[in-house]
């Protein structure tokens, strides 16, 4: 049966489930949803999807069914909930930031159950879900990608092809290690500039004249101008991700000095109250060690 012609399950109604499912279903998918807390899956029923009360009720139901939560134990709870109503001809796609074991793990509860499993997690944060501008970094088999990357591409821009299953899982934690570093230096290179007298708008623009500007440091430098930290991608998420990332290292014996760095770095902003707010309020901690505002450098 085409991808099209299949029901769509999504479990996770969070910052980047939402708009990821409701681009699927302006992309024609029949869509069914499932969250938590139920308030926030009613708005889809306005819009023509169905709305579950019980993961595995929508498991039953759905033929692909999406994963989108926290983090490890949360996907490991979601998969062990909906273990039982799996079999052969469904497909759980994990889009989830967790670690190798945990996407190892669940992708053997779903094996058993004869079902196919995806790891499908994305780079990008609230804006592109919104957009339908997510890459997809999918882990798996190629004639699975090739059957679902209609549905996956309804969320984003590309797929990247990483491998076998647990691949994807690690090509996240590696681009959210380098955003996690990349966010951390540049607040620190503007409490820098700041604290030796140079004013923040020179600052951004040698930044971005150069070979250092990027969108990220863009986008985030907007942020900071306007003291405005609404939540696109958390410091507890990041915090998360920098987390797992470590752990992954030391599983694999590798090294990560500048990583272990920026942990503290977050985990400063997480010991200020600052993890529900957008990962650029470790700018806030900056401040806060250093005594200035990175803006307009008063005290």
């Amino acid at each position: 049966m085409p991808i099209k012609d299949k029901k769509i399950g999504l479990i996770g109604l969070g910052t980047m489930g939402a708009p990821m499912a409701g681009n699927i279903k302006n992309a024609g998918f029949d869509l069914g949803v499932y969250n938590r807390t139920e308030s926030r899956a009613e708005s889809f029923r306005d819009e023509g999807a169905t709305v579950y009360y019980a993961p595995w009720e929508l498991a039953e139901d759905c033929d692909v069914i999406i994963i989108m939560v926290t983090g490890p134990s949360d996907l490991l709870e979601v998969v062990g909930s909906i273990a039982d109503v799996l079999k052969s001809g469904k497909t759980v796609i994990n889009m989830t930031t967790v670690s190798e074991q945990a996407t190892l793990q669940a992708a053997q509860t779903v094996d058993s159950q004869g079902a196919d499993f995806l790891d499908a997690p994305v780079s990008g944060s609230k804006k592109p879900a919104e957009d339908g501008t997510l890459v997809i970094l999918a882990g798996g088999k190629e004639k699975l990608i090739d059957e679902t990357e209609p549905l996956l591409l309804s969320m984003g821009k590309k797929v990247v092809r990483c491998g076998e299953i647990g691949a994807g899982t690690k090509m996240k934690l590696m681009i959210n290690m380098l955003l996690a570093n990349m966010m951390g230096a540049y607040a620190e290179a503007l409490t820098f500039g700041r604290k030796l007298g140079l004013d923040f708008e020179s600052v951004n623009e040698t930044i971005s004249s150069g070979a250092l500007g990027c969108p990220l440091f863009a986008i985030k430098g907007n942020s900071i101008a306007r003291d405005d930290y609404s939540k696109n991608f958390s410091i507890d998420l990041i915090f998360k991700d920098i987390n797992l990332a470590l752990e992954a290292g030391g599983i694999s014996g590798i090294a990560l000095p500048v990583t272990s760095a920026v942990r503290e770095m977050f985990s400063g902003a997480e010991g200020m109250g600052l993890g529900d707010e957008d990962m650029a309020a470790v700018a806030k901690y900056y401040q806060k060690t250093a005594d200035i505002k990175i803006v307009d450098g008063g005290k």
